[in-house]
Formats: C-alpha cells, structure tokens, sequence
C-alpha cells in the first residue's frame, strides 16, 4: 500500500508541476543543451544506476533529464496513441524536442488527425518514417495487401515498421518511448526507465543507444487523468473502444474486460494475444514476478474447482452434467481479464443444469498439452453430459457474458 502511495503521490506532484508551467506560460527560451554520445557518456553499468536512481522520479522528470543530457540527438516514437503524454510532458520542460513517426501507410484517417493536431499544439514537426517503396511493392505485388491475415503479421511489420524505425534510431544516441509495464503484464514487466538498448543500434554503433521509457510505472488510468487534466489532443478511435491503436487492418475495439491488447492481430490468437504455455521461456523473470504475486483466480461459489482425474473423466467418457470450463494460470493477464465475465456466466447459470468450472493448467502443463492440445492460456471447453462424449473448445477471443452464453446454449 505504501508504494501504491507513493507512486500516485508522484504523479499528482508531476501533474501540479505541469499546472504551475503551463500558467507560467511554460515554453521559455533556453540554452541549447550540451549534446553527449551515449558511447562516451556512460556504460550500461552505469545506465543501469541511473535507471535505479530515476525509478522514483516522475516522467516529467525523466523527460527533463533526457532532453538535457542528449539535446538533439535524443528523440521521442510517438505512434497516435495515448503516448501523445509523453509529448506534453515534453513540451512542459521547456526544452526542444523532436518528434518522429512510423507512418506505414496503413494508418487510421483519425490517427493521421491526431498528428495533425499535435504538429499544431506544440509547433513541431514530426518527423515520418516510412517504409522501403520496393520492399512494400514486392510484397503486395507477391501477396497482396492483406497477407497478414493467412501468414502471420510479422513479414508486414517487419517492412513497414522495424525497417523504418531502425533508420530512425541509427541516426539517434537516445530514444523515448510510451512503453508502460501495465499494457502486457506477461512481457513488459521488466521495463526499466532507462537502459542501453537491448535490440536496437544508434547513431555509435551496436550497444550505444539509450532508450528511455518515462511511463513505464504510470498505469493507463494515471496517464488518462493526466491527459484530460492537460486537455491533451487524442486519438478520436479511443473513444469508439480501441484502447491498442495499430495499423488500420490490425486494429478493432475491444470489449468491456477484455485487454487493451487483444485488440490487436485478433486472428493470431494463439500466439499474439493469449499467454503461451511455456512462456516463462520468453521472459523468465517478468512471469515468475507475476506468478509469486498472482492469487487465485474464479474464487465464487458458483465456480466448481475440478481435479485433474476428472478432466480426464469428462475428456474421455463425458460428464455427469453438463460442465464448462476454463483451463487458466493465475499469472495470465487474459486470464485475469476473463475473469469478471466468467464469474458473472457462472452466476446467470446456476441452477440450468450447466456446471461451471475452472482447472488451472499451469501446474499440468504436459497434461493440458496432450490431452486438450493447449499452447496457451486461458482455453474455454465444454463437455457434454455422459452419452456425448466429445468436449467442444470455445473458438472465439470474444470472452464476453453474451458470447460465452450463446456457446452454452448452442451445445446445452
């Protein structure tokens, strides 16, 4: 509860920081800032007291520190969406700053919008990078303009966006990004604010780039507040439910309870938006961390915990009753996400004769695995009662009460 308070303490004090330099009138002339090469000025040894040192400091802090060490040659990724804070925060140091976008061609016309507004708000000029003409023509030319859809993402966002962004921060010694640890618990739980990065090269060569991440322990509903309290420009798709905002064909709304992040690649659902199974092996300390601090989760009455044997049972011979169930791991985000929609089917059901259950799988991985070809968390199955014997999978990442009742009835 104390680093709760904390925290929330720091933003309010960054917020009324803001307040007094806007009222002052904020942008102010100021020195030029004395630029340093990220090879010269520290090691990652170093960084890495650094990042322990501004752990605590508000973003606008960061931002400040930042600006002032690189001047120049530092620059933020603002992508259309709710990072445009890390803008205002820049723009309330006072000091200069550039801006720089990876305009793939496939954006939002809302997106294209909100970059129009924010060139007229602080008076910049943002920088657009887009893709390699001959490599986006060979590819639509060879597969057509949504290939994504069949073959995975990854070939499109490769040439569209990594390409692009790795001319950006070649030309850079540091960066500054709206990355936060909320957005993907599973996977960005270990952003620290600042660090050598550990994929990219800039300007010196492999190992040199600095990479700033000022929100990285600011929430989404912190950042929200802080963008009404400045009357901050935003993309008008948050308020049609986008809370992920991507590429035009990649993107949709979400659902209430769903994660911001499954608005995104939908069609990969296996493995873009769910946790895998053996995910520990993609970020070992970040889904430890959320394994030791994770409590159960279904906790209602109207939810049945089932063993092991009985999963067998009802996989093999069916089930007394009708039974749904979730296969989970406390730790999962998607899991944690489900939750409150599962809870509230468990309780429309009671007394239908449709047993609703829960197994956590992630203490039988190998079992899960085998028996109902699971990859990845949360998996919803439906067994039928003895004399149908094959259990259904629900097939949808639509995870909502309406959806998961249709299913219920469409097998009951």
């Amino acid at each position: 509860m104390a680093t709760v308070m904390a925290k929330q303490a720091r933003i309010h004090a960054s917020t009324r920081t803001c307040r007094t330099i806007a009222r002052r009138g904020n942008v102010r002339a100021r020195a030029e800032p004395k630029r340093v090469q990220a090879a010269t000025t520290a090691t990652p040894v170093e960084w890495d007291q650094v990042a322990e040192k501004l752990d605590e400091a508000s973003p606008l802090e960061i931002i400040d520190y930042a600006l002032q060490t690189f001047g120049d040659e530092v620059a933020i990724a603002f992508s259309g969406a709710e990072d445009v804070a890390v803008i205002e925060y820049a723009h309330l140091t006072g000091r200069p700053f550039r801006v720089f976008s990876l305009d793939t061609g496939r954006l939002n016309p809302e997106t294209y919008r909100l970059f129009d507004k924010v060139e007229k708000r602080y008076g910049i000029h943002i920088e657009y990078m887009f893709p390699d003409t001959a490599e986006t023509e060979e590819l639509v030319r060879t597969k057509g303009m949504f290939s994504f859809y069949e073959d995975g993402h990854q070939e499109c966002c490769r040439i569209r966006k990594v390409r692009p962004l790795r001319r950006a921060l070649r030309g850079l010694s540091a960066w500054i990004t709206g990355q936060r640890k909320d957005q993907s618990p599973g996977t960005r739980a270990a952003v620290p604010v600042v660090q050598v990065d550990p994929v990219f090269d800039g300007k010196d060569g492999p190992g040199t780039l600095v990479k700033f991440n000022p929100v990285s322990n600011v929430t989404s509903a912190e950042t929200w507040a802080f963008l009404r309290t400045m009357d901050v420009p935003v993309n008008e798709l948050h308020s049609q439910g986008y809370d992920s905002i991507g590429c035009e064909p990649c993107t949709r709304p979400v659902l209430p309870n769903q994660h911001e992040r499954e608005g995104r690649w939908w069609w990969e659902d296996a493995t873009a938006k769910e946790c895998g199974l053996h995910s520990g092996n993609v970020m070992d300390s970040a889904v430890d961390g959320a394994k030791e601090e994770a409590g159960d989760l279904y906790t209602s009455s109207n939810v049945a915990e089932v063993s092991k044997d009985e999963m067998e049972k009802m996989a093999t011979s069916g089930a007394d009753v009708s039974t749904m169930a979730v296969i989970y791991a406390p730790w999962c985000q998607f899991c944690q996400g489900l939750e409150p929609a599962y809870e509230e089917i468990a309780a429309q059901l009671q007394g239908t004769g449709v047993r609703v259950a829960k197994f956590r799988g992630d203490t039988e991985r190998d079992f899960v695995a085998e028996r109902f070809q699971l990859q990845t968390f949360p998996r919803i199955v439906f067994f039928p009662k003895a004399g149908a014997k094959e259990f259904v999978t629900y097939p949808s990442d639509r995870r909502d009460v309406e959806n998961l009742m249709a299913f219920v009835k469409a097998l009951e």
